[in-house]
């Protein structure tokens, strides 16, 4: 067992979350359990059940970025890389039911800024691990893609009953073939000299949109 009342408040509200979701009740019985001190628990997690339902998705996030660095895809297409990185990120989930206890949590309006930022992360944490160098708009459009496949497979993966979940994997791969054929209409748009000059002056100003240089959370960048 870990002595770190983190890991120990963690794996402690795990039992819990099943039955009585992301909350007081379940921070609770998880700080009696662990026999963390209560107040060391709320220091470390001010909003109780929030605050480790945070730090959950987060472990799931550390547990993908493991699983791609084990993975060679030696012979992967991009697309087959970025598929695999999303279906290491749901494999990582012990319980789809924790999951599932999530997911309604950050639907709340209160946590919904929470909830989008986690999934933002982890479509940040799959490209960077991937390699993506970008450093204009297309930092922000390639992980707000990736966070619609990702929460759209999550959701559907969690009412899949087929075996070893292969329909969430052929939807997976439906959704990201979606996202080819939208870029390969972005290219075609730009390529055409009936749209290109149409868009000469969107393109102009979206070429001054840079990167974060620093936190990645940093989401509306700078213009250079």
């Amino acid at each position: 067992m870990s002595d770190d009342p983190q890991t120990q408040l963690l794996d402690a509200i795990l039992m819990h979350v099943p039955f009585d979701g992301w909350s007081q009740a379940s921070f609770d019985a998880a700080v009696q359990d662990s026999d963390v001190d209560p107040i060391v628990a709320r220091g470390l997690f001010p909003r109780g059940a929030v605050d480790l339902a945070v730090a959950y998705h987060k472990a799931g996030d550390a547990e993908m970025l493991r699983r791609i660095d084990a993975d060679p895809m030696e012979g992967y297409r991009f697309r087959d890389k970025v598929a695999a990185a999303v279906r290491h990120r749901i494999e990582a989930v012990d319980d789809r039911e924790v999951v599932r206890r999530g997911t309604t949590l950050f639907a709340l309006p209160t946590h919904a800024a929470d909830g989008a930022k986690l999934i933002w992360g982890t479509a940040d944490a799959i490209w960077t691990a991937l390699g993506d160098t970008s450093d204009d708009v297309n930092w922000y459009t390639k992980r707000a893609t990736l966070s619609g496949v990702y929460s759209s497979t999550v959701l559907f993966w969690l009412g899949d009953d087929s075996p070893d979940h292969s329909a969430t994997w052929e939807f997976l791969d439906r959704r990201i073939e979606d996202v080819m054929r939208f870029e390969k209409f972005k290219a075609a748009v730009n390529s055409n000299p009936l749209t290109k000059g149409l868009m000469a002056f969107p393109n102009a100003f979206l070429s001054r949109v840079k990167a974060p240089k620093t936190d990645p959370s940093d989401l509306p960048g700078h213009l250079g």
